[in-house]
């Protein structure tokens, strides 16, 4: 995979295997600190200690279709080869969160990808879970951050027993997923011209 919406869009898949009911998806342009950051928080089953230390192993998989699991080794040596690093946290019964960071401009880092293709993917594929979007983005100038926040419950309320899957509604929900992000990214570039 050679975009980390992919690389998301995998383990939040993990999450929903999991049994998770809320899943967390965060991504952060810190362009002052040229960091860029991602998370994944879930509150599925969890894992041991000893099984979250292992997953970064491409030899260690809860998976039944196949032997390997290479998402998680392939997303931790993209992160460090960008001077950056990928973190598992996890409690039996409590859920999971990976967090993975990169060096923003390393000339190595893979791109962010079709964020707004990934959410929606998630969002019509898995309803019944509660999503939550944050993304961010911290100019060179460090103020203000712009954000857009994407919650599927309310979403979910105000639509009823429409289907996800109506025309309609997912040209919706991507032209507002779509502009939200847009927004941040011109609001950002608007505050770094400023700032030259």
């Amino acid at each position: 995979m050679r975009e980390i919406a992919l690389h998301l869009l995998d383990i939040a898949e993990n999450s929903v295997a999991a049994n998770a009911k809320n899943i967390t998806l965060t991504i952060c342009e810190n362009l002052q600190g040229d960091r860029l950051t991602a998370s994944v928080i879930d509150d599925g089953k969890g894992m041991s200690a000893e099984m979250a230390a292992s997953v970064v192993d491409p030899f260690v998989t809860s998976r039944t279709t196949r032997k390997v699991g290479l998402g998680i080794p392939l997303f931790k040596t993209a992160a460090e080869a960008c001077n950056g690093k990928l973190v598992i946290s996890s409690e039996i019964g409590k859920g999971t969160r990976l967090d993975v960071e990169f060096q923003h401009s390393h000339i190595d880092r893979m791109p962010l990808g079709d964020l707004s293709s990934t959410l929606l993917t998630l969002f019509v594929a898995y309803p019944q879970i509660h999503w939550l979007f944050d993304y961010a983005i911290i100019p060179a100038s460090g103020k203000p951050e712009e954000k857009f926040v994407f919650d599927t419950q309310p979403v979910m309320a105000e639509l009823g027993d429409i289907s996800l899957t109506e025309p309609a509604v997912l040209a919706f929900l991507r032209e507002y997923i779509e502009s939200g992000i847009d927004r941040v990214r011109l609001a950002s570039e608007g505050q770094s011209t400023i700032t030259q």
